[in-house]
């Protein structure tokens, strides 16, 4: 795609991995680019705000025509208010804000994390999910029941977007996090590695971000954006290890891979450390099923273009790049 049907786009969480990203596409088809972070950019049209508190940035909003929210809570590690008042809360108030705007579309960035304890192989969007007392998971899923409704009643022309395990050049927890703990000896694979990895790298992500936002199909749509691939997570973080030259994985049991990342999240906790070592963090590196993209497909006309061995390649060039290998 080469053009963009928006004039003027407003990014929640514009400086985090994909609102980034995103940005930069959207410059790249034309189209303005503003948002909000917890700090500001002026160079980039970002203003300082709590996603919770529009009356401090919705004038942002104005000309404004198209929505994309990122902006969340990303750790299993929190507790259920503050993951509430951010991702499912703060989804309200943007949402709010953009109705007042008169903005044409509003595109929300959950997660299969909605779908973790899924457990059928090629579970698709109709798969029902199952809230479990995780914070993440839980605001996830609310925060989609919000964009939902929100277009059932006609307030709003809104997408929500599950991407899968998202990695690249300036991903946290999937590329910054796993090497910074290779490196320091505090990394395990859960299920003796044989979890699944739906990894989706950045570029084929925001493709299927900007064809659900652009096509008219994709409105009042659910669309699971994930890798094609059926990877493990041995072979997906055994890439991080040959990069740092540190051998194999370390694999156990999940049993005994909870446990010791429990113990790891207290003594964390204790010394007053943000972590994601913990159970939530396991049981995602556990699962073995695999997802559908075949709605994305066939509404969106969208398929992933960058293998793994050419993601990981370009991750690669970008970690040496920073000094961080």
């Amino acid at each position: 795609m080469n053009t963009t049907r928006y004039q003027k786009v407003f990014i929640t969480g514009a400086l985090g991995f994909v609102g980034r990203a995103l940005a930069e596409r959207y410059r790249a088809l034309g189209a303005e680019t503003c948002g909000l972070d917890v700090r500001a950019d002026s160079a980039l049209n970002i203003v300082a705000g709590d996603v919770s508190k529009p009356e401090d940035w919705e004038s942002a909003l104005n000309g404004c025509d198209l929505v994309i929210h990122t902006a969340a809570i990303v750790t299993n590690n929190v507790s259920r208010e503050e993951a509430w008042r951010v991702n499912v809360l703060g989804t309200r108030r943007v949402l709010d804000a953009s109705i007042r705007a008169d903005v044409k579309r509003f595109v929300h960035i959950s997660s299969l994390a909605a779908m973790r304890f899924n457990t059928d192989d090629r579970a698709d969007e109709s798969a029902p999910v199952l809230p479990t007392g995780n914070p993440y998971v839980d605001t996830k899923i609310a925060s989609e029941h919000v964009v939902l409704a929100a277009h059932a009643k006609g307030e709003m022309t809104c997408t929500v977007i599950r991407p899968a395990d998202i990695y690249g050049p300036g991903s946290r927890p999937w590329t910054l996090i796993p090497v910074q703990m290779i490196r320091k000896g505090l990394f395990l694979l859960p299920a003796h590695g044989q979890g699944i990895f739906r990894a989706i790298y950045i570029d084929d992500l925001v493709n299927g971000i900007v064809l659900a936002a652009e096509k008219d199909e994709g409105a009042g749509q659910i669309f699971i954006i994930g890798g094609e691939e059926t990877i493990t997570c041995e072979t997906f973080f055994g890439h991080y290890y040959r990069m740092l030259g540190k051998g194999s994985p370390r694999m156990m049991s999940s049993s005994s891979a909870i446990a010791i990342a429990e113990f790891g999240r207290v003594i964390f906790t204790l010394l007053g450390k943000q972590t994601e070592l913990g159970r939530g963090a396991m049981e995602m590196l556990s699962k073995k099923n695999t997802v559908s993209n075949q709605k994305a497909h066939e509404l969106l006309g969208w398929y992933p273009q960058v293998d793994l061995a050419e993601g990981m390649k370009r991750t690669e060039v970008w970690l040496r790049e920073r000094k961080i290998l």
